[in-house]
């Protein structure tokens, strides 16, 4: 959906400023039409079209990630350089790596930004067109921007401009660094969130809530560009499994992950199987691999990310990918000098396995990533949506994305929800939850404590975890039982082709489905008969005397939780016991028993 922006409007007479002196590469001879000589996608050539033909001060551009916004961008600034309108080029990032890629990407359409310039420099070389800085930057000295902005008519470029909102010093000094430029571009790719900050330079509308919303002028979202084939299909594996830790008040709790639970027994649950010390994440890494492995078989160059919540999980996990490798993984740390090169390199070879914290989920150019764990308990939309854009850009129609998630409540929400549209939201309240994730703004404020999480895990300690595949959620469909790691059933989905259209893909897992549920048979149909049947109450009490059971004997024999409910399942059969009928669970209780009185 388009919407055009009001007609464009000087910003009045430039300040005096010494920076007005400073010599620039002339302009180059305009031309009718923008974008010509360049290889534009659909999207973008009609962007570039309405923003000629409006010639806005301001425009707003939503494209989901990997449709390409700085080539959009990229364009827009060589032609108001080529028709005189701008003579400076100011390119405002997220991040430090950020900046260095605008500059290659500038380079390649002919204009010339410093990704080097600091604020102690003052004034750019005569060489080069503009800058490219970061939000921080620009924030701890505006008035220095601003002088620079007034020196010569200058476009902004504003990338991923919710994060002008992430500071009131950020959103204040951008307003005032950038007030008096000739041109704004604004860029994002991910749903703004909703609080109180307005974002600068961005229009806002009532809606019918009477909320302030923000006011697109451009809008390209997944669903469009998945039926473009500009972005990847993405399928979602997600991995339960039963999690046992200890309160504070050294009580000892065990839980299904992705059952309904209390959100504090969910977010312990669900940091318990981020634990690296328990066999969750191993598990769910040995399988990612694996996943790695088949799309590598159509895409050799295929690559990997593990997102982590903190830096010291993340070195974990890549010393358990070693493990399972044999191979070392690119760990990228925010607080490395060198981690902007570490991930350029990575870019460039074939090595499978990159391990970060958030500094890779925005704006990160690595279009050869193709499989992502998602092993991090920050949840909120625009986090979700910026770490999944990390593996959606495509380069060779037919390659796919796969995601592995934890399976918690909130992230199957969101995965579900991946193409939705959000705009920004001033003043927005929640009385009674979010009607999608079923979470209210407690338990969202609970599931998104990623900064503090090394506080959070002294309220309790992560004992051990097990995992189970859970199922595969594509497209709005779901497909796939639970099944045991390593099982035919698990490696019938991880072995989908690396090359499928969308369609192809739904067809396949229904396919997978299909076989999945003729292997289970008649034995299937009998425990769906015996669970009609059932007593939700009598099921509730027997999982209860299981749990404490196996408690028990995992403190008499010092055997993991998760080991004594697997050699349960091994010796009784049945699915997990979230799945299992009462019948199954009885068994298993009397197996258990027996155990207790030597009867193995």
């Amino acid at each position: 959906m388009n919407s055009y922006a009001s007609a464009s409007h000087d910003p009045g007479p430039k300040h005096p400023s010494s920076f007005a002196a400073q010599t620039l590469p002339p302009a180059f001879p305009a031309r009718a039409a923008w974008g010509t000589a360049a290889k534009l996608r659909a999207w973008q050539a009609e962007a570039l079209e309405l923003y000629q033909s409006t010639q806005p001060r301001d425009f707003l551009t939503v494209a989901t990630p990997g449709a390409g916004k700085t080539t959009f961008a990229l364009q827009i600034a060589a032609g108001l350089l080529q028709d005189g309108i701008v003579r400076r080029v100011t390119v405002v990032a997220p991040t430090e790596h950020l900046k260095t890629q605008w500059a290659d990407s500038a380079k390649r359409v002919g204009i010339a930004l410093d990704p080097n310039f600091t604020n102690a420099q003052g004034r750019h070389g005569a060489h080069f067109q503009g800058v490219a800085v970061t939000y921080a930057q620009v924030g701890a000295n505006p008035r220095l921007h601003r002088a620079r902005t007034e020196a010569e008519p200058t476009l902004v470029i504003l990338d991923e401009i919710h994060h002008a909102g992430d500071a009131l010093t950020w959103g204040d000094g951008v307003r005032d660094a950038f007030d008096p430029a000739k041109r704004r571009l604004s860029l994002t790719g991910t749903p703004f969130r909703s609080d109180d900050a307005q974002i600068p330079f961005v229009d806002y509308e009532p809606d019918e809530q009477g909320h302030l919303r923000s006011k697109a002028d451009y809008t390209y979202g997944y669903r469009s560009a998945l039926q473009d084939y500009v972005v990847r299909p993405v399928l979602f594996m997600t991995y339960s499994g039963r999690m046992h830790w200890r309160t504070k008040d050294g009580d000892e709790i065990s839980a299904q992950l992705g059952a309904m639970e209390t959100k504090d027994i969910t977010q312990q649950a669900w940091r318990t199987a981020l634990d690296p010390k328990g066999e969750w994440i191993p598990t769910v890494l040995q399988a990612a691999d694996q996943r790695l492995t088949e799309v590598r078989r159509h895409v050799p160059d295929a690559g990997g990310l593990v997102i982590a919540t903190d830096q010291k999980a993340a070195r974990e996990y890549a010393r358990i990918l070693l493990q399972i490798t044999g191979q070392p993984a690119t760990l990228v740390l925010s607080d490395d000098a060198t981690a902007g090169s570490k991930i350029e390199q990575f870019s460039d070879s074939d090595d499978r396995w990159m391990v970060a914290v958030r500094m890779v989920s925005e704006g990160v150019d690595v279009p050869r990533l193709s499989v992502g764990v998602y092993a991090t308990s920050t949840a909120t939309p625009m986090f979700f949506a910026q770490a999944v854009g990390r593996f959606v850009r495509s380069r060779t129609r037919g390659e796919t994305a796969s995601v592995f998630l934890p399976s918690v409540p909130i992230l199957l929400a969101l995965a579900n929800e991946l193409e939705a549209e959000r705009d920004h939201v001033l003043q927005q309240r929640t009385e009674t939850g979010d009607e999608e994730t079923g979470l209210d703004e407690d338990a969202l404020r609970e599931a998104n404590r990623a900064e503090r999480a090394s506080n959070e895990m002294e309220t309790f300690e992560a004992l051990e975890s097990d995992a189970h595949f859970d199922r595969v959620l594509f497209d709005g469909g779901e497909y796939g039982t639970h099944a045991m790691a390593g099982s035919q059933e698990e490696l019938d989905f991880l072995g989908i082709p690396g090359l499928l259209d969308a369609d192809q893909v739904t067809d396949l897992l229904k396919e997978r489905q299909r076989s999945q549920q003729t292997r289970g048979g008649s034995s299937s149909q009998a425990s769906a008969t015996a669970h009609d049947i059932a007593d939700h109450r009598d099921i509730s009490a027997l999982r209860k005397e299981l749990s404490s059971l196996v408690s028990g004997w995992a403190k008499r024999t010092g055997t993991p939780h998760g080991s004594v409910h697997n050699e349960l399942r091994r010796r009784c059969g049945g699915p997990a016991v979230p799945q299992a009928s009462a019948a199954q669970i009885q068994d298993r209780i009397d197996v258990l028993r027996g155990w207790f009185v030597g009867k193995k």
